[in-house]
C-alpha cells in the first residue's frame, strides 16, 4: 500500500510538473533567439511570438541538440522551420542529428550544394524523412505570423552562375523582423559579397543585433559595413580555434561604434527576446 502511495504521489508531482511547464511554454507575444553554444560554428534557435520555431544553422557536431533540450519543452519533437545558411560542416553538421530526432516542416537553404559526406548524410535523412525544401534568395520574404525574414542574399544571378569558389559567398543573408526589431543573420558571407546587400535592407536606422559574419573573421565584414548596419548588440559565434576568430580588428570595429559585444565561447548560450518595440539580452 505504502509502495502505491508512493507511486501515486510520484504521478502527481510529475503531472503538476508536466503541467507548469506547459503553461510556461505557451506563446506570449515575444520573440526569442538563441545563439547556442555549439563551438566553433553556427546555430541559433528561433521561438516566434506565435509559438511557432526555427532552427538556424547546426554548428559543426551534436551540441545544438543539447542547446535544443535547453530552450525547448523537453516534450516538444516538432520544428516548424530548418534553415540552413551554407552547407559547409561548421553550420551544417549538427542539422543530420536534428533532421533525425525532430519532425521539420520545411527546410529552407539555398540552392547551392556540396560535395561532402556530410552534406549527402543530410541530403539523405531530409529526402527520408519527405521534408519539402524552399530554396530562398534575394528578394524572397517568409511570414511567421507578425514577424518576417527578409533575404537580402545571394542573388538570383549569382546562384545562375555556376557556384565555384568560396561557398561562403553563397550563404543565406537575412533580417528577421518583428515590429521595430531587427536581426541580421549573415552566416559567413564576408566582404566580397556584403556591399551587394548591405545599403538596402534597414527598415529602419539601426539594426538591433547582428550574428557577426564568419565568426568574426578579419575578412568578415568591413568598416563601411558596420557604419551603415551600426549593431547595437553583436553576437558572435566562436569557439576554440586556430584561425584567431575573432580577430582583433573586427573587435576594434565594433566597439568603436559602441556596440554590446558578446561572445558564445565566453557567455555561452546568448538568448535576446524581443516584444517587437523593446528588447533585452536574457542574461
Amino acid at each position: 500500500m505504502k509502495l502505491r502511495t508512493g507511486y501515486l504521489i510520484s504521478g502527481i508531482f510529475t503531472g503538476i510538473i508536466i503541467l507548469f511547464s506547459f503553461i510556461w511554454t505557451q506563446p506570449d507575444g515575444k520573440l526569442r533567439i538563441v545563439f547556442c553554444d555549439v563551438g566553433q560554428g553556427d546555430a541559433a534557435y528561433v521561438l516566434f511570438p506565435d509559438g511557432r520555431d526555427m532552427v538556424v544553422d547546426g554548428g559543426p557536431n551534436d551540441k545544438i541538440i543539447d542547446c535544443l533540450g535547453r530552450h525547448m519543452p523537453f516534450w516538444d519533437r516538432h520544428i516548424d522551420i530548418v534553415l540552413m545558411t551554407h552547407p559547409q560542416k561548421d553550420h551544417m553538421q549538427g542539422l543530420i542529428s536534428v533532421f533525425a530526432r525532430y519532425d521539420v516542416d520545411y527546410f529552407v537553404r539555398s540552392n547551392v550544394e556540396n560535395s561532402t559526406e556530410g552534406f549527402q548524410k543530410l541530403t539523405e535523412v531530409v529526402q527520408r524523412n519527405n521534408i519539402p525544401q524552399k530554396f530562398m534568395s534575394q528578394g524572397q520574404t517568409i511570414g511567421i505570423d507578425n514577424t518576417s525574414l527578409s533575404f537580402v542574399w545571394p542573388s538570383e544571378n549569382i546562384l545562375g552562375a555556376s557556384t565555384v569558389g568560396d561557398l561562403n559567398d553563397y550563404s543565406l543573408v537575412f533580417v528577421l523582423r518583428y515590429g521595430n526589431f531587427d536581426v541580421l543573420f549573415t552566416g559567413d558571407a564576408d566582404t566580397r559579397v556584403e556591399k551587394h546587400y548591405a545599403g538596402s535592407m534597414l527598415a529602419d536606422d539601426q539594426i538591433e543585433v547582428l550574428k557577426v559574419p564568419h565568426h568574426g573573421s578579419r575578412t568578415g565584414m568591413s568598416q563601411s559595413f558596420i557604419d551603415s548596419v551600426r549593431p547595437r548588440l553583436s553576437v558572435i559565434s566562436v569557439g576554440k580555434n586556430g584561425y584567431g576568430h575573432p580577430t582583433k580588428e573586427i573587435i576594434a570595429m565594433l566597439e568603436n561604434i559602441g556596440s554590446r559585444i558578446l561572445r558564445t565561447d565566453k557567455a555561452g548560450d546568448i538568448t535576446v527576446i524581443s516584444d517587437g518595440k523593446n528588447w533585452v539580452v536574457d542574461d
